[in-house]
């Protein structure tokens, strides 16, 4: 008996570590891994989805890697005089928390594009479905290292998905930037042939990545190296259509509302959900997994005034509010990117409210109104003056931005902050295009007609008066038109300016860098004093206002780029990254070097600055 019960005993324990051996051979669906997924185009459709969105991360655009870019130039300073204040100062070491960021988000799209190249070609599919999504990818990385190479100059380069898998090559060596261009332009060329324009996509096209958008962007990678005749060979081409029909929005305003995304003139933009249509969940990276996140941006929490309930981060310099004051339009109004790009009282305003003038659509009058409350002049009147008057930062001033913000479009009474805004941020639109084929006719050509007509086009869209080719004897004079005047108007607050600041050169030029530090005068904490009578007893108090005089040495409290450090126009390599990869090596603003020698000795220029006026 004893032997037929172990016997029993034996054959249940034989039978039993079958049947677990059996369960653990059973693959679950719900937890797949790189190795048994993106072998269908369907996954691979869903995959490419993946990877836009990792560029709506707040390393990638919607936050720190967008703002950190205006805060760079010329046109915006850190008006909260903090989290901000080592980039807008470029002095930040290696420690400065916030150069992790575009790194790791752009990183992370770096991955995923890789997936899908490392898939896609064992995939059978339609060529057009092939082309989609290849191109997609190819777009998609170059430009995230697009993004890190004008960033953080030298940065690892990996391309092949397999790399990930081998301790070796996954602590990646840094690459030179010229040698990350080179790729960047690779893969934006193959791009531009495979996929399909805006035309031929139809409604697939919107708010993805088309040959327009690859054409664009290969275009700006051609000109941040001076290679203008390349890239003015891309811009013609755009402008004639072949890679689809694009032209200016007739407002624009347009570039800036929710109900007009995806339109005439953008060529690409980072797509979000609209303001109140998105999920609940406020997730701020790295993890951005929820199925119910808010899918929103918060460009506008650092952009819209303070007494709106914003950070009260970033400002327009005096400098761009000046230049747009400079200048009016055909029928003698002001342009009307002033109204769209800053959050102001301009008396103007009240005076044309129900009139329709050559710079404003008809029906479409701009108001002194931001976020639904109204803003008052300078007149005394401390109860309105001094809180409707928005200030960039209720503590230190500053004229807030509109841009990118709901401060202009009547559906929020205040900002509500975090990842909520879901105005899509063009990241480019027809209007580059066109100045920048104005700048490379003038790069080739010198002053030209042509280049004139490029930007006259944009000029007329505002109703601005037409230049003259008289007025701009040299290719001197007609840059500095293009590069301190069309572009910062056109552009102004947006993501770029400081890596036009870059490329122009102006950091390695001792006129170009007293010139960008003029533009960068700010003012903190300008007061005005308020006399009342409260019970019959006179009473007063200082009340920090919105500053708009023009600065100088002697009236502004300071330049962003007093405390400049050579070196630093890039972002330095995180040192938690330095520390845990022995291959990476320090860029110059880890070595606080020099780059001035090597940008003169790869012939690049930089144009002396002429006077316009």
């Amino acid at each position: 008996m004893k032997r037929l019960n172990i016997l029993l005993l034996i054959l249940l324990l034989i039978a039993g570590f079958s049947a677990c051996d059996d369960k653990l051979n059973v693959v679950n669906p719900n937890s797949q891994t790189t190795f048994d997924f993106g072998n269908t185009e369907s996954e691979l459709q869903e995959a490419i989805i993946a990877c836009y969105n990792r560029i709506r991360l707040e390393g990638t655009f919607a936050r720190v890697g967008y703002v950190i870019d205006a805060v760079r130039g010329d046109e915006v300073w850190n008006s909260s005089q903090q989290w901000y204040i080592d980039a807008d100062n470029l002095n930040h070491t290696s420690a400065y928390f916030m150069a992790e960021w575009p790194w790791r988000d752009n990183y992370h799209v770096v991955n995923r594009t890789n997936f899908v190249l490392s898939k896609v070609d064992d995939v059978k599919m339609s060529e057009e479905s092939y082309n989609q999504i290849k191109g997609q990818a190819l777009f998609l990385r170059s430009l995230a290292y697009y993004n890190l190479s004008t960033i953080y100059q030298d940065v690892p380069l990996i391309t092949n998905y397999d790399d990930y898998n081998d301790i070796n090559t996954l602590y990646a060596t840094s690459a030179s930037q010229d040698s990350v261009l080179n790729k960047v332009e690779v893969d934006f060329t193959e791009a531009m042939k495979i996929l399909p324009s805006r035309n031929e996509g139809g409604e697939w096209a919107s708010g993805r990545a088309t040959s327009g958008a690859a054409a664009g962007y290969m275009a700006r990678t051609l000109m941040f190296r001076q290679k203008y005749s390349e890239a003015y060979t891309i811009l013609k081409d755009i402008i004639a259509g072949q890679y689809g029909d694009y032209a200016l929005a007739a407002d624009f305003g347009d570039n800036f509302r929710e109900d007009t995304e995806n339109n005439s003139e953008s060529l690409f933009e980072v797509q979000y959900m609209d303001l109140g249509t998105g999920g609940t969940d406020e997730e701020w990276t790295p993890v951005n997994i929820s199925p119910t996140a808010t899918q929103g941006h918060a460009v506008e929490s650092n952009y819209a005034p303070q007494d709106k309930g914003s950070w009260g981060d970033c400002a327009a310099s005096p400098w761009l509010y000046n230049l747009y004051k400079k200048e009016n339009c055909t029928d003698g109004f002001l342009d009307p990117r002033l109204y769209w790009t800053l959050v102001t009282y301009e008396a103007e305003y009240d005076a044309i409210n129900g009139v329709s003038t050559a710079a404003y659509p008809e029906g479409d009058p701009r108001t002194n109104m931001a976020y639904k409350s109204t803003l008052y002049g300078i007149n005394g009147d401390k109860d309105n003056d001094w809180v409707v008057n928005f200030r960039s930062n209720t503590s230190q001033g500053g004229i807030s931005i509109a841009k990118w913000t709901y401060a202009r479009t009547d559906l929020s009474d205040d900002v509500i902050v975090g990842l909520r805004t879901g105005i899509n941020l063009r990241l480019m639109r027809y209007s580059d295009v066109l100045l920048r084929a104005a700048e490379c006719e003038n790069e080739i050509n010198g002053p030209t007609q042509t280049a004139i007509s490029y930007i006259n086009e944009v000029r007329q869209r505002v109703a601005l008066p037409d230049l003259n080719i008289t007025d701009f004897p040299t290719a001197d004079a007609l840059f500095e038109q293009i590069a301190n005047v069309e572009r910062p108007k056109e552009f102004g607050c947006e993501n770029g300016r400081g890596t036009d600041l870059i490329r122009w050169g102006f950091f390695y030029d001792a006129s170009r860098m007293q010139q960008i530090k003029e533009h960068a005068y700010y003012k903190l904490a300008p007061k005005k004093l308020y006399t009342w009578v409260e019970d019959g007893v006179e009473k007063q108090e200082e009340y920090v206002i919105v500053d708009t005089e023009e600065l100088n040495s002697n009236n502004a409290s300071g330049s962003s780029y007093d405390n400049y450090i050579v070196g630093h126009e890039y972002f330095p390599v995180w040192q938690v990254n330095l520390d845990t990869n022995p291959n990476l090596r320090g860029n110059s603003a880890n070595n606080n070097s020099d780059n001035s020698t090597t940008f003169f000795e790869k012939g690049y220029k930089v144009r002396p600055v002429y006077n316009l006026e």
